[in-house]
């Protein structure tokens, strides 16, 4: 199943460095939405470069209905107070048991994370692109 794939391959991208604005479609470092273009580029699903146009594709679902390999929209403390797409700053991949494969600005670069409190408040949508 390609979703199991998908996480799998990114588990070996544990600990890459963030950099922001990462270029695209290369493993030596990643910023959030990189690292999901990467991933699903890798298995055919081709998505836009930053997590505002990768919010545009796939199917929304309600967060309880969520699957892995859903796609996790959230907004970040710069864009919180923003509109519509603006709003979205962070792309996250839901790997499944509460749990989202994502790299950030906190030093660990890609990493595993619990979908915590802060997390739930923060999240903006979930899309569904592998069906």
């Amino acid at each position: 199943m390609v979703v199991n794939q998908i996480i799998c391959k990114g588990l070996d991208y544990l600990g890459t460095p963030y950099q922001f604005d990462a270029p695209s479609y290369q493993s030596k470092t990643f910023d959030c939405s990189s690292f999901v273009q990467y991933l699903y580029g890798m298995y055919g699903i081709q998505l836009p470069r930053n997590s505002r146009q990768q919010f545009l594709k796939g199917k929304s679902v309600r967060y309880k209905n969520r699957r892995k390999g859903d796609l996790l929209f959230f907004t970040t403390r710069n864009r919180e107070n923003k509109e519509g797409l603006a709003k979205i700053g962070h792309v996250a991949i839901y790997i499944g048991n509460d749990l989202m494969l994502h790299t950030r600005r906190n030093g660990k670069g890609v990493t595993i994370e619990k979908i915590n409190r802060y997390w739930k408040n923060a999240l903006i949508g979930v899309k569904r692109v592998i069906y």
